[in-house]
């Protein structure tokens, strides 16, 4: 049967690939003839059954689809108020979200004729979903890293390696995300007879973002029907981090045309938002511009030159959000908050203690807002968040970040 995803809810972006004013389609000539050969082949899947039964498929036996929906009692009663949801996208194949969508473009890539994958990656999630996905079919696999991220994120370069994926660290800019997602552009320009680009995130040239969530979507698809046989009803409040954005759009998008679902996108506010862009809050703090195919919120100075940011989470670390969400942004859709480093620490540790969870450190921006909201809600009203990774990437910067020696148990 196909997928139903696209017959029930706000499904945009227009025939231009815009999302109102944002989203479009900004690339080289070069890259246009194959932007427009994945636009088609995509088209053409949404409505395959075939397509759908090997992806629906793959989610179940592969990813382990669906992932629960946990009731974070302890939690809930040691903040008092609201009553706190976990949606578990870290206990996927991986240990996170990424591969929900990996899937479905490296299915797209093969029915293209492509033996060549490259990706970017942050967190190195979107790397390890990639390399995974592309062992399991026998391809090629190219991940573009920044240097300061392949240091920060050692476990997950290991394991991109043991799978057979090639991992070229970027030296350029600060050596995280933003500069990944520039050199891989540069490799696709020039290797476009054989090379398909999987972008991890809902940010790049049209059709990507809304390519992207629609796999993701298949999380707040399933949090519609676990929720409504656990409480008999929806959600009040979605919550979920965002760095370009996927997991929280996956989350929201099977959401939006329900008004009374309160939606919160929690961006990486690093050292604080302030003048000097510590922080990787592009709508807290920053203004539209065009990066990456897209007209989107970014950090930039007075002249459009785009800045770095900063945060603790390589997942989080990006000076631009996808098009989707700057979209809900000003129409009011959705509403956007930052979290501190020191804040996303703090419900890092007390997920670890109270659930027994080691969250990633994206999702603990998220859980970091749920705990400042909880306790003055009212005990009816249902939080639901995305817990859409698992930690054991992050113990070293959070030993860092705590002045823990973890060479005494060396």
């Amino acid at each position: 049967m196909a997928n139903d995803l696209f017959n029930s809810f706000m499904t945009g972006p227009d025939e231009n690939g815009r999302f109102g004013d944002f989203g479009g389609r900004f690339v080289s000539e070069t890259l246009m003839p194959l932007i427009l050969s994945l636009e088609e082949e995509y088209e053409k899947a949404k409505t395959d059954e075939s397509f759908w039964a090997e992806m629906n498929d793959l989610w179940t036996n592969y990813v382990g689809r669906p992932s629960p929906l946990y009731f974070a009692e302890r939690l809930t009663d040691h903040l008092g108020g609201a009553k706190i949801y976990m949606k578990r996208d870290e206990l996927n194949h991986t240990g996170a979200h990424k591969i929900n969508n990996v899937l479905g473009q490296i299915i797209l890539a093969r029915r293209m004729g492509k033996t060549r994958i490259i990706a970017e990656t942050g967190a190195g999630q979107h790397g390890v979903a990639t390399a995974t996905v592309c062992a399991k079919f026998g391809l090629k696999c190219v991940v573009y890293m920044g240097a300061h991220d392949v240091e920060r994120q050692a476990p997950n370069v290991f394991r991109m390696r043991l799978l057979g994926a090639e991992v070229v660290p970027v030296t350029s800019g600060r050596g995280t995300l933003k500069d990944a997602m520039n050199d891989a552009l540069r490799d696709w320009v020039t290797n476009v007879d054989d090379t398909f680009y999987c972008i991890g995130t809902v940010a790049g040239p049209h059709p990507y973002p809304a390519m992207v969530r629609d796999f993701q979507s298949i999380i707040g698809k399933e949090v519609r029907d676990q929720m409504v046989a656990a409480e008999g009803r929806f959600p009040d409040t979605l919550i979920a981090a965002i760095g370009g954005g996927s997991n929280a759009m996956g989350l929201f998008f099977p959401f939006l045309d329900e008004k009374d679902v309160g939606i919160i996108g929690v961006e990486a506010g690093g050292k604080g938002v302030n003048e000097k862009m510590e922080h990787c809050a592009s709508l807290t703090g920053g203004r539209p511009g065009v990066l990456h195919g897209n007209r989107t919120y970014l950090l930039q100075d007075d002249d459009g030159q785009i800045l770095e940011g900063f945060s603790i989470s390589a997942g989080l670390d990006y000076p631009g959000i996808g098009p989707e969400h700057a979209w809900l942004h000003d129409i009011g859709r959705a509403q956007y908050v930052s979290i501190t480093d020191v804040e996303a620490l703090e419900a890092f540790q007390l997920c670890c203690t109270l659930e027994g969870i080691i969250p990633a450190l994206e999702p603990s921006h998220a859980l970091a807002h749920v705990m400042k909201i909880a306790g003055d809600l009212p005990a009816d009203h249902i939080i639901c968040m995305n817990m859409c990774g698992r930690g054991d990437k992050d113990i070293f910067t959070v030993a860092r970040a705590l002045d823990f020696d973890m060479g005494e148990f060396v």
